[in-house]
């Protein structure tokens, strides 16, 4: 009696579940299904570990040998005149209640001329742009301030690089001391401190002269990190690529 389609069929594919084939198929198929599953727990394991950050040495963005560098100059804090470089931005609550010349959370913007010498018409090598903040509550003619500021050089082997400083200036002391906390260009990795000594100071008008020593250590830029850094930024790799 001839089998029909439907039977015929179904042998066929007894026949293929039971041959040897069908076996060898079958743990083809387990082995890459199991390399699948390994790389697949691989793939996302890379992904949760893989770091955003790596350590580097200076050398790799072209950097040679650190360097200190001592600044001298003087700052120009000018209240009168037609173009002061100082404004009170936001007057403290306690303007007119306090004997204070700066009450108490008093804020001060600045742009200040920075000059060879301690006369306003000396060659001048930059501007410090910043605020201070009135951070005393006693009202004493000598202020305690917060100062954040940069020192931006025009002239000279500096031209271009920025120095920046935030600390506490305690102004009526002989000499006050505010750390360095960055720099740019020339001054790429700065850190140091600074001097500052008031050189003279008109109390009527509330102009000051006050002369700067700057102490900083520094990466000076050289060829090489130049080139690193001439489209702006250093890319480091992909961490997750290094991995695979």
């Amino acid at each position: 009696m001839e089998l029909s389609i439907t039977n015929k069929l179904q042998a066929s594919q007894y026949i293929l579940l039971t041959s040897p084939i069908h076996k060898y198929i079958t743990m083809a198929n387990s082995k890459t299904l199991l390399c699948l599953t390994f790389f697949t727990i691989f793939l996302f394991s890379s992904f949760v570990n893989a770091t955003y950050y790596q350590n580097i040495s200076p050398s790799y963005l072209g950097f040679k040998q650190e360097k200190l560098t001592h600044i001298h100059f003087f700052l120009h804090d000018i209240v009168s005149g037609p173009t002061p470089t100082v404004v009170i931005s936001a007057e403290s609550p306690l303007n007119g209640k306090s004997k204070s010349p700066l009450p108490f959370g008093s804020i001060v913007v600045l742009e200040d001329p920075l000059t060879v010498g301690p006369d306003l018409k000396s060659t001048q090598i930059g501007k410090a742009q910043g605020f201070y903040l009135t951070v005393s509550q006693e009202a004493v003619l000598e202020l305690e301030l917060v100062m954040g500021m940069t020192f931006a050089f025009t002239e000279g082997k500096f031209n271009g690089s920025t120095l920046s400083v935030l600390g506490r200036n305690t102004i009526g002391a002989p000499i006050r001391e505010m750390p360095i906390i960055g720099g740019t260009g020339e001054f790429r990795f700065a850190r140091g401190f600074i001097q500052a000594k008031t050189h003279s100071v008109d109390l009527h008008i509330g102009d000051a002269h006050v002369e700067y020593n700057v102490y900083v250590f520094h990466y000076p830029s050289t060829s090489a990190s130049e080139e690193v850094f001439a489209d702006g930024s250093r890319f480091m790799t992909e961490p997750l690529l290094g991995r695979i």
